[in-house]
């Protein structure tokens, strides 16, 4: 399984997750509260900030035909155009809030939704690209990114195994050498339920590739839940005000509740560690109050070990208890005193 490689850091089994935090449209198309968003990722953990390009022209067409409108519960009965035109990242934005987040040490980078998007990112020399769930399908797209030849980011919200296949197939032949894939539940928020986190070990299993989850659901179990299973790669959304920013604000983790994620996060993949049998560190110490053999009361030289003489009692200092059978009826080569471990050297 090759790693991927954003800026000389490994991501992938046996490294450190990365987090990535996904701004999305919570900035509410204010400047300032999207640099505001990239400093208190920083403060909160993140290795990452993500961002998404397009304009409402790139992604869709100004239309209010039924096939254009969101239900009302969902939106409010917007169109699409609409909503993109309320949820985008102006792009002239984008090379100064890289160089923001640059300079605070976080990764920069994002999801393009059409080749033009592709060629602006280019230009900023982004060191990785994401590709959403809804353009996974999108073969051009991934084909243009690939060449690229950056790592890239794949989420698989909604996708069979065969549109995976050939999405990740694509990409490796067109030149990407480094490719990840995220579960995700294309639902927002995404019910507990609804997360079938048992996919992230098949993925991995299945195309060898870094496993990851970009999670829609409320709250920190899912990623805490999903390292466990393997993920090395955590995307979250963000925001400072679950009640007042964009239209992606309402399933986005506040930034004290991103922080405490990634700290459930580190304190997970340490408790995973590697496959260990036997005791380590203070365990050692704890061997002392497992149970061995004792002789329970005074025993004469030339006397036979019974369960009456002796037992398998705490602390540790004696023989181990497996050898219970070996021990009875076996006779004692010196007087023992109640209370004295028993080993070979007192044993006939």
């Amino acid at each position: 399984m090759k790693p991927l490689i954003i800026k000389n850091r490994k991501i992938g089994p046996g490294n450190p997750v990365y987090i990535v935090a996904e701004m999305s449209a919570n900035h509410g198309q204010d400047f300032d509260k999207a640099v505001a968003i990239i400093e208190s990722a920083k403060k909160a953990g993140a290795d990452a900030i993500k961002l998404q390009t397009y304009t409402p022209d790139t992604i869709t067409i100004d239309s209010d035909n039924a096939s254009f409108k969101l239900p009302d519960d969902l939106h409010g009965g917007l169109t699409l155009y609409e909503l993109y035109k309320e949820a985008y990242t102006p792009w002239e934005w984008q090379p100064k809030l890289k160089e923001i987040a640059e300079c605070l040490g976080l990764d920069f980078f994002s999801a393009p939704f059409d080749t033009t998007a592709v060629d602006f990112l280019e230009s900023m020399n982004v060191p990785v690209y994401k590709v959403a769930s809804s353009e996974l399908v999108d073969l051009p797209l991934i084909r243009r990114i690939a060449r690229s030849k950056k790592p890239i980011i794949m989420s698989v919200g909604m996708a069979t195994l065969g549109e995976i296949e050939r999405a990740v197939q694509i990409a490796f032949s067109e030149g990407s050498e480094q490719v990840a894939l995220l579960k995700c539940t294309v639902a927002y928020p995404a019910k507990p339920e609804s997360m079938n986190l048992k996919t992230i070990p098949n993925l991995l299993d299945t195309f060898q590739v870094p496993v990851g989850l970009s999670d829609h659901t409320l709250g920190i179990e899912a990623p805490i839940s999903a390292v466990a299973l393997g993920a090395s790669i955590i995307e979250k959304h963000v925001t400072l005000d679950r009640t007042k920013d964009g239209p992606d604000a309402h399933f986005s983790l506040e930034m004290d509740e991103f922080k405490a994620m990634v700290t459930a996060v580190r304190r997970t993949e340490s408790m995973l560690g590697s496959v260990i049998y036997g005791p380590v560190g203070k365990e050692n110490v704890s061997r002392n109050y497992r149970r061995s053999l004792f002789a329970v009361t005074d025993i004469k030289e030339g006397e036979v070990l019974t369960d009456k003489n002796i037992r398998s009692i705490r602390p540790g200092d004696g023989l181990d208890p497996w050898l219970w059978d070996d021990i009875l009826g076996r006779r004692a080569r010196c007087e023992i005193k109640r209370g004295t471990p028993l080993t070979w050297v007192l044993v006939d």
